[in-house]
This record gives C-alpha cells, structure tokens and sequence, in this order.
C-alpha cells in the first residue's frame, strides 16, 4: 500500500482549496495592489544575503526555495515506489505508467490543437499534463467512500508518475542559459551525495547540508532550482533496519505534513490570485487548458486502462467498475499546484499569458473537480441500488 500523503489525506485539499479562494478573493478585491506588491514587491535585504536574482521577492523564495523541499518530498516518494512500493513490481507498474504518459500526453496534444495556431503559446504545452496529488487525494477522500481501495491506489501511483514526468519535462523543456562551471559544481556535490549513500552513511545531516549547496548550485546553473530536491532526494538511503526503518522513510514522514499543510498553502497563495481583469477573458490559452485538464486528462488514462486491458497488457484495477475509474480519471484533471508552477515556467516574461493561464487552470481544475465527484458519487449510488 502507498505511503499516506499526511496523517489527513483530506487536510492538505480542504488546506489548499481554502487558500486559493483566499487569493482569488483578494487578487479582485480593493487589496488587490497591496496583495500583488506583498508577493512580488523586491524584499528589503542585502544583496550578499540573495544568493540569486529569483530570490529577491517573497513569490521568488516561495517558487524557488520552499517548492525545491516540495520536489525534495516528490523525489523521496518516488525512490521508496520504484524501490519498495507499488512501483517496485513490473505487474503493478506497468498501467499506471502507461496511464499517467497517455494522461499526460493527451492534455498536451488537446492544448496544442486549440492553442497551436499562435506560436507565443506554445510553451504552455505541459501546463495541462499535470495532476495535483493533494487536491485530486483530498476529493477522492471527500466523496471516495465506499469505492474499492484499488482506485485509490491506483489514483496514487498515477499521480506519482506524473511527478516523475512533469520533472522531466521541467528539467528537458524550461531551462535555458546554462551556466557550465555552475552545472559542474553541481554535479560535484550530487556526486558526494551519491559517494555518501555509496559509503553506507546513514545521517542524515550531511544529506540535508549537501542538499543545500546542491540546490544553490543549480539555483546558478540555469537549470531550474527545484530539481535540486529530486536529484537529492534520489541520495538519500532507503536501506531498512531490523525495525522496518530508514532514513528516507524518516525524513518523509517528517516533511509530508509540513509539505501539504505548510508548503503547497504558501504556494496556492502565492500563484493562485488570477485577477479577472488583467486576465482579459476567456481566450485561446485559457480554453486550451480548462480542455486539456478536463478532456484530455479523462481521455488519456481511460484510454490507457481500457487499450492495456484489451490487449492482454495490463489488467484494470481489482472490483473497479468502468464509471468508478472514470470518476477517478476525472479527478486527475485537477492539475493545480504543478499546473500554476509550470505556467510560470513557460511564460516568465509575459505576467498577462500567466493570468490567463491561470484562469484556465483554475477552471480546468474545478470542472474537474466536480465532475470527478459527481460520476463517483453517481456510479456508487448506482452500484447500492
């Protein structure tokens, strides 16, 4: 059984969801000037204490520094799945990988045809591809009662795919000007990190310092700061004891809460005050992702299930009717915290393309949201009587 996300795996949603109605609400509010200025205005330190450009802003500490630990839980989780977990297993793994490459894939090419006339968004491809765990785990607990706990499994390690690739994706298709000395320094100190869980070295201290430096380095380097936490995370030592422990599964419990009740909020907050009047509408970017959340996602993965099952590849997940599973794949169009961050990846000179993009998101995700519920709710009441 995967890891649980927090000790509530409804807390972190119901978290989250408040504090984006929050920065909606102020973003087209009187308070707006002052809310934006909160997040974006230059931060009143010295310049020996900003140890890059992004950092000179509250909104660039929260993007760049505390969503690298966001990554740094991402990664963590992914290592114990692929080495312990339900993507330990090749039977096990075999849908959910297809299904989060096809979920990820269909949004894309559903954007591009209704986007891809205008070359300036382009970029934007990825923001659909993505799938918020907290948000789409904490509706599934919400409405989810009395579905089989293999749809929430597999809902998980979907998502958990997912992040996989949105890193790659971060990592291949939004970093440019790459700084070569800076590259080599980190790779250096992620080499030592290596050396170090090569060694046996069990603390986790001198992990968590090199992680660090390590995330400095790539702060430097061009490469976007946050995959500091994947790689680093990727060192940490999972090797269990004679109780079932380890470090990684240590520094994972400790940091999950903190991630989806501290971390994620901040950045909800941050990113998700779309102001209604500098979005200017309902235009081509914004359509493109609300329909490649809401179509392309649900397309996607059920297509995916229903291909590997019809050809011998993959079973569906056990006691899951055909109406459950596309509750859930609906789920998976709420793309949210990684969508926002994506967003502001692909279009980092252009703040009106932002907004719209995150007037997209935010649609795309609460049709999502709501039609997600309302099929799981649907076919469980069918399924009673």
């Amino acid at each position: 059984m995967l890891h649980r996300l927090t000790h509530s795996e409804l807390a972190p949603g119901l978290v989250l969801i408040g504090c984006s109605i929050l920065a909606m609400l102020l973003a087209n509010s009187p308070l707006a000037q002052a809310w934006h200025g909160l997040w974006h205005h230059a931060l009143p330190l010295p310049p020996a204490l900003l140890p890059a450009a992004p950092l000179d802003t509250l909104h660039g500490w929260i993007n760049d520094g505390l969503m690298a630990i966001f990554f740094f839980v991402v990664g963590l989780e992914i290592k114990r799945e692929i080495l312990i977990g339900e993507l330990s297993h090749a039977d096990a793994r075999r849908l959910p990988v297809v299904a989060a490459l096809m979920g990820m894939a269909v949004p894309a090419l559903v954007y591009l045809a209704i986007a891809g006339g205008d070359p300036m968004l382009h970029r934007g491809w990825a923001i659909p591809a993505a799938t918020d765990i907290a948000f789409a785990v904490g509706v599934l607990a919400l409405v989810g009662r009395g579905l089989p706990p293999s749809i929430r499994l597999f809902l998980l390690t979907v998502a958990i795919v997912d992040d996989l690739g949105a890193v790659v994706v971060i990592a291949v298709f939004y970093t440019a000007g790459l700084s070569l000395p800076w590259l080599g320094a980190a790779t250096a100190v992620l080499a030592v990190l290596f050396a170090l869980n090569r060694f046996g070295v069990k603390s986790l201290v001198p992990y968590l310092l090199g992680t660090v430096v390590l995330w400095l380095a790539v702060l430097q380097s061009g490469v976007h700061a946050t995959i500091a936490g994947v790689l680093a995370a990727l060192t940490v030592p999972l090797a269990l004891d004679s109780r079932g422990d380890s470090p990684l599964l240590r520094l994972e419990h400790a940091l999950v809460p903190v991630n989806g009740l501290v971390i994620v909020p901040l950045f909800g907050l941050a990113n998700a005050g779309v102001s209604l009047g500098d979005a200017g509408g309902f235009g081509a970017l914004p359509l493109a992702i609300a329909a490649g959340l809401l179509l392309g996602k649900q397309a996607g993965i059920l297509l995916a299930v229903l291909g590997c099952e019809r050809l011998g590849i993959a079973v569906r997940p056990a006691g899951a009717s055909f109406g459950q599973l596309w509750g859930m794949a609906l789920l998976c169009g709420i793309g949210f915290t990684m969508s926002l961050f994506i967003a502001g990846l692909a279009f980092p000179a252009d703040p009106h393309l932002v907004e719209q993009a995150k007037l997209g998101i935010l649609a795309g995700s609460l049709l999502s949201a709501l039609a997600g519920a309302a099929a799981i709710n649907f076919y469980n009441f069918k399924s009673i009587y």
